[in-house]
C-alpha cells in the first residue's frame, strides 16, 4: 500500500473512531443520572457495540436486555442470561425480521411497569426487525424491499413507504410502552438527522406526507390499496420518551479534517451531502478535484443506484468510485476512497473501494471495461481485479457512507 493509500484509510478510521457506538452510548448514560433499573433494547447495525456501552455506564442495573442485529455482527460471546442477542436479515428482510419483531413486543411486554426502557437505535433496523399488518404478508414485504433498494429512491422515500406498511415503524411501536417511561439513543444514518427515519422511527411520530401512487408499480398500487395504514400511535404515547442523537456523519467528518490537517494537509469539508446517482455523483466529484487545490477534500452522505434485473458485485461506493475512476484515469497525484461507516457496501462484505489515476488500467489488463461494469452493478468485480477493494468487516457505527480524496 503506498504511503497517500495509507493516509486515506488512517483518516477514514479517524472518522470511525469519533462515532463509535460503545463510546458514544457510554459517554452519554455516564453524564446523565437514571433512575431504578434499565430494560435495554438495542436494534441495528451497531447494536452489539451500542449495548456494550450502556452495559459498561450501566452495570448491575442494566437489568435485561434485547439485542437485534445484522447475522454476523453480534460480537457478544459469553453474555448475561438476562440478555437475548437475535441475528436478523440484512438488506432484505425474512423470517428472522418478523421474529425478532416478536420477541421485540414481547420484550417490552414483559419489562416492568417501573422500570425504564432504553432504546439504542441504529440503522439497519428496518430491515432487521418488523411486525406486519394482519392484511400483508412475508413474500410482499420482501418484494417491497427489494424493488426500494434497486429503485434509486432515496432513504427519506423509502422509508415513508415502509412506515405507511409496518403495525411497528412510525412511531407505532411507542403505543405498545404503555405510558412508561423510555430512553432512545439514536445513531443517525440519515440525511438530516430525523428521529423519524432512523430505523424508520420505531418510537417516533410518522411524517403526514403522502405517497405520490401514480408513480409506483402496478403491484405496489393494490397493495397498497389492499392493506389500510395501521392505526397511529395516540400523542400521549409520545409525551414520556425522551429521544436524543449520540452519533451523526457531521462528527465523523470534522474528526477526518483534524485528523487530515493533522498529517499536514489542508482540509476542505464539502458541506452538501451526497446524494443522487453514484455514478454522476462520482465523476462530478473527480472533475472537482482535477480542478481543485491539494489537499483532502471531505463529502458525506448516501448515493443511490437503480440496480439492473441482474445486478453484480458491488454497493454504492464502489459505483461511485469506479465512476470517479474512469474521470481520474492517468492523473497519478490524486486518490479516492469511498466507503460506508458501517463496512458495508450492498450485500458484500466489502466497505467500498480506494481509487487512483492507474485504476482502469489495471483492470484492463485482465480485460474489465469500466463503463460495462457499471451498466450491470458490477463495480465490485473491476475493483477485485484493479486491487482497489475496501474491506474493514463491522466498524461499530453506521453515519451514512464518506468519500475522502487525496490531491498533492
Amino acid at each position: 500500500m503506498s504511503n497517500a493509500r495509507r493516509e486515506l484509510v488512517s483518516i477514514y478510521r479517524s472518522a470511525l473512531a469519533a462515532v463509535q457506538g460503545l463510546d458514544c452510548v457510554r459517554h452519554f448514560l455516564a453524564a446523565r443520572s437514571l433512575t431504578g433499573d434499565v430494560w435495554a433494547v438495542a436494534i441495528g447495525k451497531a447494536a452489539a457495540p451500542m449495548w456494550e456501552g450502556a452495559r459498561e455506564a450501566l452495570g448491575d442495573r442494566l437489568r435485561g436486555a434485547l439485542l437485534i442485529t445484522k447475522a454476523g455482527q453480534s460480537g457478544v460471546d459469553g453474555v448475561a442470561a438476562n440478555v437475548a442477542v437475535l441475528e436478523s436479515a440484512h438488506p432484505y428482510p425474512d423470517g428472522r425480521s418478523l421474529v425478532a419483531g416478536e420477541r421485540l413486543l414481547h420484550f417490552i411486554a414483559a419489562a416492568p411497569v417501573e422500570a425504564t426502557l432504553l432504546f439504542l437505535i441504529s440503522g439497519g433496523a428496518s430491515s432487521l426487525v418488523e411486525v406486519l399488518p394482519p392484511e400483508m404478508n412475508l413474500a410482499e414485504l420482501q418484494h417491497l424491499n427489494h424493488w426500494l433498494v434497486g429503485s434509486g429512491w432515496d432513504i427519506h422515500r423509502m422509508n415513508v413507504l415502509r412506515k405507511r406498511l409496518s403495525a411497528i415503524k412510525g412511531g407505532r411501536l411507542a403505543a405498545r410502552l404503555r405510558g412508561r417511561s423510555a430512553l432512545q439513543l439514536l445513531m443517525s444514518d440519515v440525511p438530516g438527522d430525523e428521529p423519524s427515519d432512523i430505523g424508520s422511527g420505531l418510537l417516533s411520530a410518522a411524517e403526514t406526507a403522502g405517497i405520490d401512487e401514480g408513480s409506483l408499480p402496478p403491484w405496489l398500487r393494490a397493495l397498497l390499496a389492499r392493506v389500510p395504514p395501521p392505526p397511529l400511535a395516540p400523542a400521549a404515547a409520545f409525551v414520556p420518551i425522551d429521544t436524543y442523537i449520540v452519533a451523526t456523519l457531521d462528527q465523523a467528518l470534522a474528526t477526518a479534517a483534524a485528523a487530515a490537517r493533522r498529517q499536514g494537509y489542508a482540509a476542505h469539508l464539502v458541506p452538501e451531502r451526497l446524494q443522487g446517482d453514484a455514478a454522476e455523483t462520482g465523476r462530478r466529484i473527480a472533475r472537482r478535484l482535477l480542478q481543485g487545490a491539494p489537499g483532502v477534500y471531505l463529502w458525506g452522505g448516501e448515493t443511490t443506484v437503480i440496480l439492473p434485473t441482474q445486478p453484480g458485485r458491488g454497493g454504492r461506493n464502489q459505483h461511485l468510485a469506479l465512476a470517479a475512476a474512469e474521470v481520474l484515469a492517468g492523473h497519478d497525484k490524486v486518490w479516492l476512497l469511498a466507503a460506508g461507516t458501517d463496512g458495508g457496501d450492498g450485500p458484500g462484505g466489502d466497505a467500498g473501494a480506494l481509487v487512483d489515476g492507474g485504476t482502469i488500467a489495471r483492470g484492463k489488463l485482465v480485460d474489465l471495461d469500466a463503463a460495462d461494469c457499471l451498466r450491470r452493478a458490477d463495480a465490485g468485480r473491476f475493483l477485485e481485479a484493479s486491487g482497489d477493494l475496501l474491506t474493514t468487516g463491522p466498524t461499530g457505527t453506521n453515519v451514512m457512507d464518506v468519500v475522502i480524496a487525496l490531491k498533492r
